[in-house]
């Protein structure tokens, strides 16, 4: 039996003989459909323009926009092959600013069953299992949500935490205490010394700046690369190296910050690529990471350091975790040989939608067999 894990975008790490998908979940189901092996979920309701007032004042925000996301995984193999269970993140966290309108999966061949689940952090999971064999397997997914970003640095932190460093409270310590241990060992303490270099050694260290600073600074200073190999590379490795994937620059901000005392988490989703950016934005075109800090006053505040973003502008949340390894967006099992193996190829598109088009679109044709 081979096992395979898909990270993000055509990452994936062997542990047995297995293999890996994607899927689409829903958010404020009401109603379920189940046509020609579609599975689609909708509100039913109209998709107009929504009134923005009562939502958080402490942050300014921009009208909401349409996206639309479609991500396709294929496996392809030599022969036909049995599946195992496989268990797929793909369901957008609902929010104030973000909200999931539509939902539609599509799985070739057909599943035995598929069920969902919250996992340890509350990220939906579909799980999907089989009874069939195929030379092929295929995940379609689509989801719709309206999208608020925040377009500017503008956090209501608390007085004594606008400055590094500050301690967090006791009532908040025992739920945070996870997301402060550091992951990998830095007994040279090159990690740690490559974050104290965003503290202010002539006077006080602003909070803000200082996270600001260190998203810039990975867009500004390393190299994005896309890379097949398994894994995520320690925090050293993307030092040495001044490159990594979007999964390793997140992974090195998490454990700088937590370096110097802040609570920080993993985030996956989608990265949205408008074509008005005049700038290259990296990470379109697969699954997307970046990173969460808690503030006290503010909550948990995003920073995606392979773009230099701060704030949730163009980004889609899906899964929260304290480590990498907890959020990979598809994985399973395949019986037989690792050598049945053809690869995999991703496809993953995001987009804006007119409200007008919102309420005419139908769940999408199962995929057939080629």
């Amino acid at each position: 039996m081979v096992k395979l894990t898909l990270q993000g975008l055509f990452t994936f790490r062997h542990l047995q003989p297995c293999q890996r998908q994607t899927l689409k979940t829903s958010a404020l189901l009401s109603q379920k459909i189940r046509r020609n092996g579609v599975i689609s979920y909708a509100k039913p309701e109209s998709v107009g323009p929504r009134a923005t007032e009562g939502r958080d004042r402490c942050r300014k925000l921009s009208p909401m926009a349409f996206l639309q996301v479609h991500h396709v995984t294929t496996y392809s193999y030599r022969q036909p092959v049995g599946f195992g269970q496989h268990r797929l993140m793909f369901r957008p966290r609902d929010s104030y600013d973000q909200r999931l309108l539509l939902s539609e999966l599509s799985i070739f061949p057909a599943t035995r069953d598929l069920f969902w689940v919250h996992d340890v952090f509350n990220n939906c999971i579909a799980v999907a299992e089989f009874d069939q064999t195929a030379d092929r397997l295929r995940f379609e997914t689509r989801i719709i949500l309206d999208h608020t970003p925040q377009h500017e640095l503008h956090f209501r932190t608390d007085g004594p935490a606008c400055t590094w460093p500050f301690s967090y409270d006791e009532e908040d310590l025992p739920d945070l205490t996870p997301y402060l241990v550091r992951q990998y060992p830095d007994d040279d303490g090159v990690t740690q010394a490559w974050a104290r270099r965003f503290i202010n050694p002539n006077g006080p260290t602003h909070t803000t700046t200082l996270l600001e600073s260190m998203t810039h600074a990975i867009r500004a200073d390393f190299k994005y690369i896309r890379r097949g190999n398994p894994g995520t590379q320690t925090p050293e490795m993307t030092l040495c190296s001044l490159s990594g994937t979007c999964r390793d620059y997140a992974l090195l901000m998490i454990e700088a910050v937590r370096s110097l005392g802040f609570a920080s988490r993993f985030v996956t989703g989608y990265i949205y690529v408008p074509d008005r950016d005049t700038g290259e934005v990296l990470g379109g075109g697969a699954t997307h990471a970046w990173v969460q800090v808690f503030l006290p006053g503010a909550g948990w505040v995003e920073f995606d350091p392979t773009n230099g973003i701060v704030g949730n502008r163009d980004l889609i949340r899906v899964g929260v975790t304290r480590t990498p390894y907890q959020a990979i967006p598809l994985w399973g099992t395949h019986t037989g040989s690792r050598m049945d193996s053809l690869g995999l190829d991703v496809q993953v598109n995001v987009t804006t939608l007119d409200p007008a088009d919102i309420p005419a679109l139908t769940p999408s044709p199962a995929p057939r067999s080629p």
